[in-house]
C-alpha cells in the first residue's frame, strides 16, 4: 500500500504559476477564467477571511450554490486559506441548508440570491457572513467588523499588491497534511447528521493515486456535471484536475442531452465520470435497438461482417462524447450484466469503480486496458487495503471493508455513528456485501440493509434480480421489495413504451413478470410486479433512495 505521497496543494500552486494565462474554470455558454484570475479571486477572499478573523485550522465555511467556475474558486479560496470548507448539496431544501450549516458550525456561508432569501439567518446563529456567487455581493454579515472587512477587501488587495498579482505571489500553505478539510454531509436529515470528515492527507493521497492511474495532460479538457458537493465530482471532476493545469468546463445545471452532447463535441473532454444508469439508457436507446434486429442478428453472426457493425456501433458512441474519452469510468451502482456484455463486444472503453464519500472517494479501481474484469468494480486501489468479511470471501459475500491513506476519520459531532462506521480493528465498514476473486478483483452483491432473506433462509440481493427486470422489454428501473415474504418488483416504465389502457398495462406487468421468472432462479421469483407513476427518487450519485419504497 502508498503510504507516501506529495501534498496536492504544492501541485495546484504550481500549475497556476505554470499555466497562469489559460483557461481554468469555465461556465459553458457562460464566464471563463484564467488560472491567474482565479487565483486573483482566491486572494481576495483570502484576505477578506482574514481581515473577518476566520481562523484557519479551526473555521468552517459552507458552501450551498449550483456547479459553476465561481463555486470552484470560492472552495479553493477556503481550502487554501485553510479553513474547512463544507459543501452542501444545492438540492437540499433551505431549511436543511440551515440546519447543516447550524450542525457543522459553519461561520460563513456562500450561496445564491434566491436561496438565502429562503433561510432563515436566526437558524444559524455562528454565521458571521453570507456571500452570493453570482455577483460577490454581501448577503448578511452578523456585525460591523465583518462587514468592513468585506467592504475594504478590494481596497485591502490594492494595498498589499501594488503592482499587481502574479505567480511570485503565490504562497500556498502545505505544512497541514493531516488537518481537516472537508466536511462533507451525506444527507440533509435534520435528525442526526452524518459529515463525513476528510483531511488534506485524504485528498492528497487520491489526488495522487488518479496521478499515477489515470494520467492526463495539461491540454486535457473536462466537462463537469456531477454536484460539486459531491465526492467523485469534487474530487476526480474537479480537485484532480485543477490541480493538473487542466481546462473544467461546467455545466450548471442538468442539462438536456442536446445541451450534452454539444458540450461534449466543443471541449472534447478526456475523461468521463458517469453513473451506470446514464450508460444503459445509452444501450437502450442506441445499440438494443440495432443489435435486436432479425437482419442484424444475421449479420453479426460472420465474423468478418461483425467487426465492422460492431466498430461502426462503438465509434458512433465514442464520437458522441467528443471522440477524446480515453476512458469511461462508472461507479455509483453495478453495471448492468447485459449491457456489460455488449460493451466488452464491441470493445468500449469503460470500467466500473467503487467508492464512497467516506474513502474520498475512491476504494477500488482497474483500468479499461490494464485488466478490468467484467462484472467487478476493479481491484482495490493502491492506498487501501480491501478485505470481505467472509469465511470464504471468493464465494460467500461478507461486508466489504477498507482502510488506508483516503478513508475519512469518522463523522462531524456524531461519535455514536462514528463509532459505528470502523470495526475493533479499525477497517471502514461499507455497509456493502461482496466477494473477492483470487486475483482481488471486488464484485459487488448489494447493500446489507438491502438484504432479503428468502422463507428457505436463502440471501437474495435484490440488486442481482433488478438486473434482470431491468433488461425486460419497457422497464426503464425497477426497485424489488419484499412484502410479507414474497417478492415484487416495482418498475417504472419507459414512457415511450407505456400503453395507454389500464388494462395492456397490467398485461405489460405481468409479461415483465413471466420475462424475468425464466431467468430467475426458483427461490428469487417475483409475485408481482408494479407499475409505478413517476421516476424513482434519487440520490445525487443516481441511486435510487430503496429505504423510500420497501
Amino acid at each position: 500500500m502508498i503510504t507516501e505521497y506529495p501534498h496536492y496543494i504544492a501541485s495546484l500552486q504550481e500549475n497556476v504559476c505554470k499555466f497562469w494565462d489559460k483557461k481554468a474554470l469555465n461556465d459553458v455558454g457562460g464566464e471563463s477564467y484564467s488560472f491567474g484570475q482565479m487565483a486573483i479571486r482566491i486572494e481576495k477572499l483570502s484576505l477578506f477571511m482574514d481581515a473577518a478573523g476566520i481562523r484557519p485550522k479551526d473555521d468552517k465555511v459552507a458552501i450551498c450554490a449550483h456547479n459553476c467556475a465561481r463555486w470552484g474558486m470560492v472552495f479553493l479560496a477556503v481550502n487554501t486559506y485553510g479553513a474547512v470548507a463544507v459543501p452542501i448539496l444545492f438540492d437540499f431544501t433551505p431549511d436543511s441548508v440551515c440546519n447543516l450549516v447550524d450542525h457543522s458550525e459553519s461561520v460563513g456561508l456562500f450561496t445564491t440570491g434566491a436561496k438565502w432569501a429562503r433561510m432563515d439567518a436566526a437558524k444559524m446563529p455562528r454565521l458571521r457572513f453570507a456571500i452570493n456567487v453570482e455577483n460577490w455581493d454581501l448577503l448578511f454579515a452578523a456585525d460591523d467588523a465583518t462587514k468592513k472587512a468585506y467592504d475594504d477587501m478590494e481596497a485591502a488587495y490594492a494595498a498589499k499588491y501594488p503592482e499587481g498579482f502574479g505567480p511570485a505571489d503565490l504562497h500556498y500553505a502545505t505544512d497541514n497534511m493531516d488537518e481537516l478539510a472537508i466536511i462533507n454531509y451525506t444527507s440533509g436529515s435534520t435528525g442526526n447528521p452524518k459529515g463525513v470528515m476528510l483531511t488534506r492527507r485524504n485528498m492528497s493521497a487520491m489526488i495522487d493515486f488518479c496521478n499515477r492511474w489515470m494520467p492526463i495532460a495539461p491540454d486535457h479538457n473536462m466537462v463537469t456535471m456531477l454536484p460539486m458537493a459531491h465526492m467523485y465530482g469534487l474530487m476526480i471532476e474537479f480537485m484532480y484536475q485543477v490541480c493538473n493545469g487542466c481546462s473544467m468546463y461546467w455545466l450548471g445545471k442538468t442539462p438536456t442531452p442536446a445541451v450534452l452532447l454539444k458540450a461534449y463535441a466543443d471541449y472534447k473532454p478526456h475523461l468521463l465520470v458517469t453513473v451506470p444508469l446514464v450508460m444503459e439508457k445509452i444501450y437502450k436507446s442506441k445499440i438494443k435497438p440495432v443489435v435486436d434486429k432479425p437482419a442484424m442478428k444475421v449479420l453479426t453472426a460472420l465474423p468478418g461482417i461483425r467487426r465492422i457493425i460492431f466498430k461502426k456501433i462503438k465509434d458512433g458512441l465514442y464520437n458522441a462524447f467528443g471522440g477524446n474519452v480515453t476512458e469511461f469510468i462508472m461507479g455509483g451502482a453495478a453495471l448492468n450484466p447485459e449491457v456489460e456484455k455488449w460493451f466488452r463486444k464491441i470493445k468500449f472503453p469503460y470500467t466500473v469503480g467503487y467508492g464512497m464519500t467516506e474513502a474520498c472517494p475512491l476504494l477500488a479501481y482497474r483500468p479499461a486496458a490494464d485488466g478490468y474484469v467484467a462484472g467487478s468494480c476493479g481491484r482495490a486501489i493502491d492506498i487501501v487495503e480491501i478485505r470481505i468479511d467472509s469465511d470464504d470471501p471468493e464465494h460467500v459475500a461478507g461486508e466489504i471493508q477498507a482502510r488506508g491513506q483516503s478513508v475519512c476519520i469518522g463523522y462531524y459531532k456524531n461519535d455514536e455513528a462514528s463509532a459505528t462506521l470502523f470495526t475493533d480493528d479499525g477497517w471502514l465498514r461499507t455497509g456493502d456485501l461482496g466477494t473477492m476473486d483470487a486475483d482481488g478483483n471486488v464484485f459487488i452483491r448489494g447493500r446489507s440493509k438491502s438484504l432479503i432473506l428468502s422463507a428457505n433462509g436463502q440471501n437474495i440481493y435484490p440488486e442481482e434480480v433488478e438486473a434482470i427486470v431491468n433488461n425486460q422489454n419497457g422497464v426503464a428501473e425497477s426497485v424489488v421489495v419484499d412484502r410479507a415474504g414474497k417478492l415484487v418488483a416495482l418498475v417504472y416504465p419507459d414512457q415511450a413504451t407505456l400503453p395507454e389502457s389500464g388494462e395492456e398495462q397490467a398485461d405489460m406487468a405481468e409479461a415483465i413478470r413471466v420475462g424475468a421468472n425464466r431467468l430467475l432462479p426458483g427461490y428469487s421469483q417475483l409475485t408481482k410486479v408494479e407499475l409505478q407513476q413517476k421516476p424513482f427518487e434519487k440520490t445525487p450519485k443516481m441511486s435510487i433512495k430503496r429505504f423510500l419504497y420497501s
